[in-house]
């Protein structure tokens, strides 16, 4: 069997790029030799807000052939953007993306799958959250789990496997930071499949997602409010106001959201503010200054799950669809299910809190050293407070038939500070244009967590539970310190028209200080500990535009993690070896007929090793491997003016390989919350009367999933899907407003009741998805 797994990966692969290889067979040949743009030249020059990705007619066209005829200008520090010349495309194939490449390229210039979703698209589809625009993404599922909110999957790994940015920026393990956010205040989502560690340092093994906030722009100022109800009681509110001051060169942006999100669980909710402001200043030419503020917070009253509950139990209350299979915890399940009388039970102590205060500081400049010199930089600050104080477990006992609860509390005081400094050269080698970008990055963290140092318990009845408070609690704390330095090199050499080559190398430092005390503040055994790991990671890889358009691209990546991603559960004499991973992936992407059309597609086989797994309660396995590979499709058309369909799908097969233990093996397991088979589709259709209308559907479809290693309970597969009607008010109706909206929307329109995610430190009990409810939003633009 080990033959097999080595072979089927090279002929996976080689058959995928036979695939795609095909699709330029037919294309005129004279076409693949005409000329192509090099990269644009880097200019210091003012951040402009990205284009919505859609597609367009003969302004598009006319646009294009302008672009043919002068260099675009590279977008500036510290968020690069879409060139204005280039015209939007039917996946935002033009957008740049600042986590997949610091060479200033776009999506389809880049050599690996990158996908961006636009603020644009955000209002369209309706996502309110970043868990929402997550599912709305080729092969990305989400889920909010109070303990690890903001959890995505994506490829076959999760939770930390993937690195969450801020701007670019990592601020530490996405198990321990992330926080539900309001989609208000961004401008982009930027999702890069595979390993990242090249962009985005350590921790990166399943790719990264960035969350880029909204930037200034030169030029007229411009306003725009955002409002929102649903029927479960919710609201959103936004402010956003940007563009030049009377001070000449001085540009800004500022933002201002507030929400309060009701859960269908009873006594559940969260409320989010958030306040964002940018300054850019041109002081020349060859000089530019910016600086940044950000304040978050968000307050929630936590839903934890639905318990799982033997179906001999439940008897006419046992549900079919959600959940399947046999499970043994406390006690001897057998076969268990979702009890309807469940749906909206909260569990959780009446005295639950769940709260994060977050605050930004961000500064640098853009220098022209020479014609073909920048250098570029930026400091950061970053500071969270975080709070958890909730009844977490709930695990349902045969043997009394009760609901065993368990407490737990923990806090963060989490402090980092950085810099990101990059030399930009834009070269000619032997009369092949070549760009170079050499970045030095530094940071260092400090994490102080107090935590739970006894875990009160009860048992309470499954329907209807007396929720009680928290009661009596003793603390502990423990320390983490984590300095990082990194050097890194990535480059394009162009050695035709049509063929680059890119690639890059990182050389990393990462130190860790751990230390721990009990509740009487006495240090524990084998604490403090110190760990220094030292990565070399890397990407090389190719883009060949055969015709204009049609793109072919292979990459070959690595990645490295360490233990700092759980080191508050590992103990100084568990392995601390580092985690590596590797990657194949090639596949093609496709712009074509005048704009109007566009699709993707790419195959991956990605391996990682000494992976560390949940094992239930607050304790870790060692898995020893993980395999991934799969193919993701996607597309997007406009046939004709009024009409507009897009769809996605991801197929992967995950897999952990050599997980031995006491007592048992997951070899050949899946890991949690990853499905199969992942698929989005949309279609909307455009009244253009004077009052345009628009009127839309989308779908989602996810495969089975397991909430464990063990894979004894699967999490059954779900389609749901939403519909919307929006109208565009003239601006005869408003005259003070350039653009008004009003959209009325539907999201899960059958009521589907679905499993949506599963925590394998909380294997008892699982989420449930949102049952049907009613929106209304008005958006004004002036």
């Amino acid at each position: 069997m080990s033959s097999i797994r080595i072979v089927r990966p090279r002929k996976f692969l080689l058959a995928s790029a036979a695939l795609t290889s095909l699709a330029a067979l037919d294309q005129p040949t004279a076409l693949a030799q005409q000329a192509r743009e090099p990269l644009p030249p880097v200019e210091v020059s003012p951040a402009q807000s990205r284009q919505q990705a859609k597609p367009a007619g003969r302004e598009a066209q006319s646009t294009r052939r302008a672009a043919a005829r002068r260099p675009a200008a590279a977008a500036a520090m510290p968020k690069p953007v879409v060139p204005a010349t280039a015209p939007p495309t039917p996946l935002n194939s033009n957008a740049v993306a600042e986590s997949a490449s610091r060479l200033g390229l776009t999506v389809r210039q880049t050599p690996a799958t990158v996908e961006v979703i636009s603020a644009e698209t955000m209002r369209e589809q309706g996502y309110r959250t970043v868990s929402d625009v997550a599912q709305g993404a080729v092969g990305v599922t989400a889920g909010d789990n109070p303990a690890e909110p903001s959890a995505f999957s994506m490829r076959g790994f999760t939770n930390s496997q993937i690195n969450t940015l801020y701007n670019g920026i990592k601020i530490g393990p996405q198990n321990m930071t992330s926080r539900i956010m309001d989609t208000a205040n961004l401008e982009a989502v930027e999702f890069l499949k595979g390993p990242a560690s090249l962009i985005s340092g350590e921790g990166a093994a399943g790719g990264a997602i960035n969350f880029v906030t909204k930037q200034p722009h030169t030029g007229p100022i411009r306003n725009e409010a955002d409002f929102s109800w649903d029927s479960l009681n919710s609201f959103r509110a936004h402010y956003g106001s940007g563009g030049s001051t009377n001070v000449q060169g001085l540009d800004y942006r500022f933002d201002i959201s507030r929400s309060a999100l009701n859960g269908f669980a009873d006594d559940t909710n969260t409320k989010m503010l958030d306040v964002s402001g940018q300054l850019n200043y041109r002081i020349s030419d060859s000089l530019k200054i910016w600086g940044a503020i950000e304040y978050r917070e968000d307050r929630s009253k936590a839903y934890w799950g639905a318990p799982l509950v033997p179906i001999a139990f439940s008897g006419s209350h046992a549900t079919s669809g959600i959940v399947s299979g046999n499970y043994f915890n406390r006690t001897d399940l057998g076969a268990v299910t979702i009890d309807d009388r469940t749906f909206n039970t909260n569990y959780n102590v009446l005295d639950n809190r769940n709260v994060a205060q977050e605050v930004w500081l961000r500064g640098g400049f853009e220098l022209k050293l020479a014609p073909d010199l920048t250098l570029k930089s930026q400091a950061y600050g970053y500071g969270a407070e975080r709070t958890w104080f909730n009844n977490e477990i709930e695990a349902f006992d045969s043997t009394n038939n009760q609901v065993y609860r368990e407490r737990f509390y923990v806090a963060h005081s989490q402090r980092l500070v950085g810099n990101i400094t990059d030399l930009i050269w834009d070269a000619d080698i032997a009369g092949f244009d070549n760009r170079l970008v050499t970045t030095l990055s530094s940071s260092y963290l400090d994490f102080v967590r107090p935590g739970a140092a006894n875990f009160p318990n009860d048992y309470v009845s499954l329907v209807d539970p007396n929720r009680g408070f928290y009661g009596l609690l003793t603390t502990q704390q423990q320390t983490a310190r984590i300095d990082n330095e990194a050097l890194s090199f990535e480059d394009r050499l162009k050695l035709t028209r049509t063929f680059a080559l890119i690639g890059g190398l990182r050389v990393e430092h990462i130190g860790l200080d751990r230390n721990s005390t009990d509740s009487a503040g006495l240090v524990r055994a084998g604490f403090p500990f110190t760990k220094d790991w030292a990565p070399v990671t890397g990407r090389i890889g190719y883009t060949w535009e055969a015709v204009p358009g049609l793109t072919f691209f292979s990459q070959y990546a690595t990645g490295a993690d360490v233990a700092a991603n759980t080191s508050f559960l590992l103990l100084p004499t568990q392995p601390l070896d580092l985690t590596t991973s590797r990657t194949y992936e090639t596949g093609v992407k496709h712009l074509f007929w005048d704009n109007r059309a566009e699709w993707s597609f790419s195959a991956y086989d990605i391996v990682r090793k000494n992976v560390y797994a949940a094992a239930g309660g607050m304790a870790l396995n060692i898995a020893g491997r993980q395999e991934s590979k799969g193919v993701e499709l996607a597309a997007s058309v406009r046939p004709i003016d009024p009409l507009r369909l897009w769809g996605n799908i991801a197929y992967v097969d995950a897999r952990y390989a050599d997980y031995n233990f006491a007592g048992g093996s997951f070899s050949g397991n899946t890991p949690p919350n990853v499905p199969r088979i992942v698929a989005n589709a949309g279609a909307s259709w455009r009244f253009f009367t004077p009052w345009p209308v628009e009127l839309g559907i989308t779908g989602r479809h996810v495969g089975d999933r397991y909430n464990t290693d063990a894979n004894v309970v699967t999490m059954k597969a779900y389609t749901v899907a939403d519909v919307y009607a929006f109208v565009d008010i003239p601006k005869t109706v408003f005259s003070a407003v350039d653009q008004a909206r009003l959209t009325f929307r539907v999201r899960n329109i059958t009521d589907k009741r679905y499993a949506i995610w599963g925590d394998p430190f909380y294997p008892d009990q699982i989420l449930l998805g949102a049952p049907r409810t009613y929106e209304l939003s008005a958006a004004f633009k002036w």
